[in-house]
């Protein structure tokens, strides 16, 4: 029996993610965060890879969204920032904004 992959799922857009900007709320798995800002880490000619740094107000942790804006559904990757000043890939379920 083949193993099923989990996808993440966008719940809701209140904005394309493109104006997504400081201050604005993102939840990851139904939890506030805040977006410290967005911007562009490499442009590809035909598509932009963007990211997103956001925080958890409550425990202070840092996270990062990374997404393609031309493949935005399938593209999505959260990263949380740890101690030693390395991201690590996280696997949410549900992303929202």
């Amino acid at each position: 029996m083949a193993e099923k992959i989990e996808t993440l799922k966008i719940e809701k857009q209140s904005k394309p993610i493109a104006e997504v900007k400081e201050g604005d709320s993102f939840f990851i798995n139904g939890k506030e965060m805040k977006v410290d800002k967005q911007y562009l880490l490499q442009d590809h000619e035909q598509m932009k890879e963007m990211i997103i740094e956001i925080f958890n107000p409550t425990n202070d942790r840092e996270y990062q969204v990374r997404y393609f804006n031309d493949q935005i559904e399938t593209s999505i990757e959260i990263y949380e920032l740890l101690e030693e000043f390395q991201y690590t890939r996280r696997e949410p379920k549900t992303v929202a904004w």
